[in-house]
């Protein structure tokens, strides 16, 4: 592993992908009930190489190349935490969450419930989401809102480095089965992670950054996509505010009906389907909450109604950018 690079004031300076295996590895030193366990985590690092090096620290018994059967090591997962330890399953796609609806939803979810709480599933399931990779349309979908409905599930999508370590050390202690999404196109991304010990809460948004005219509550990716399109509206005098959830359960309601009250105008960007998706409950969330405060209709802007096609000039259509984000914002506040 590289040396990190130093920010501002000498800060530490990681990626997306060093700030998930440094968690992993501070984690699995910490507590010897914790163990990875998927397809290619191993010998080659996962197929994004974001977990390389795990297994020449920690050995095959801890970092454990799977078969191919998301079914098969979702269902071990449950078992092995049900029995006392706390395993991370990692699933090559989000798309493949398909293959482990049953373990998840019906199992993990619910065994506390059904056992009368004598049971608990203390597991994180870490998959991919995002497109634009040029995957096609059965490596390319953001099916967090799937998790997200679920009674008894957690669900993280971190936007950031510092965030992505954070809320992986809280999604590994939890007693709870936790759901953790990252966007596979962002593990290059770079940012400030500090060296000492943290955790980040589940249930906690974060302001991303503070403006007066319009909120735009924005997860994973969509974040810095939002970001970006902030630094454009403010060159035409419109002060955005991004407001990262960080966690879509628990959804830290407070922090963007506060927002919206304070703006009078909102949007909600996420990268999965538009269609009864995360933008939805969110928008769902300020329309209750912030009503009489707004001056115009919540926005939704999601992942276009097709299976993400495989063509480069058809695939960047289907999923929010800065440029789109920005047009509606400035509809939004009258200036067309």
């Amino acid at each position: 592993m590289s040396t990190p690079e130093a920010g501002k004031n000498g800060a530490r300076v990681l990626t997306f992908g060093e700030a998930i295996r440094e968690a992993l590895a501070e984690e699995l030193r910490r507590d010897p009930t914790v163990f990875v366990m998927g397809e290619d985590v191993a010998e080659a690092g996962t197929a994004f190489k974001v977990l390389l090096g795990l297994v020449d620290e920690f050995g095959p018994d801890r970092v454990i190349d799977s078969p191919i059967s998301e079914p098969g090591i979702t269902g071990l997962g449950v078992g092995a935490a049900m029995t006392g330890m706390r395993p991370v399953i990692d699933i090559m796609f989000g798309d493949f969450i398909t293959l482990t609806m049953d373990q998840m939803v019906n199992q993990a979810a619910k065994i506390h419930y059904m056992s009368g709480g004598k049971l608990k599933v203390p597991m994180v399931l870490r998959t991919t989401m995002g497109a634009t990779r040029r995957s096609a349309a059965q490596h390319s979908q953001s099916l967090h809102a799937w998790f997200s409905h679920v009674p008894g599930l957690k669900v993280v999508v971190p936007s950031t480095p510092y965030d992505a370590k954070g809320l992986l050390k809280t999604a590994i202690r939890d007693d709870n089965p936790v759901a953790f999404f990252e966007d596979k196109m962002m593990y290059q991304l770079k940012g400030e992670v500090p060296e000492e010990e943290y955790t980040i809460p589940f249930g906690v948004a974060d302001i991303k950054r503070s403006g007066s005219d319009i909120t735009i509550v924005a997860t994973s990716s969509m974040v810095q996509v939002s970001l970006a399109a902030a630094e454009k509206l403010a060159e035409i005098g419109i002060e955005a505010e991004v407001v990262d959830p960080r966690t879509t359960f628990p959804l830290d309601k407070e922090t963007i009906i506060e927002s919206a009250k304070k703006t009078s105008r909102a949007i909600v960007v996420d990268e999965g389907y538009e269609r009864y998706g995360v933008t939805a409950e969110i928008a769902s969330v300020i329309a209750d909450g912030a009503f009489y405060y707004l001056d115009a209709p919540v926005k939704r802007m999601g992942a276009m109604d097709v299976p993400i096609p495989f063509s480069p000039a058809l695939e960047d259509l289907t999923v929010p950018t800065a440029d789109t984000v920005m047009e509606t914002a400035k509809a939004l506040c009258g200036r067309v």
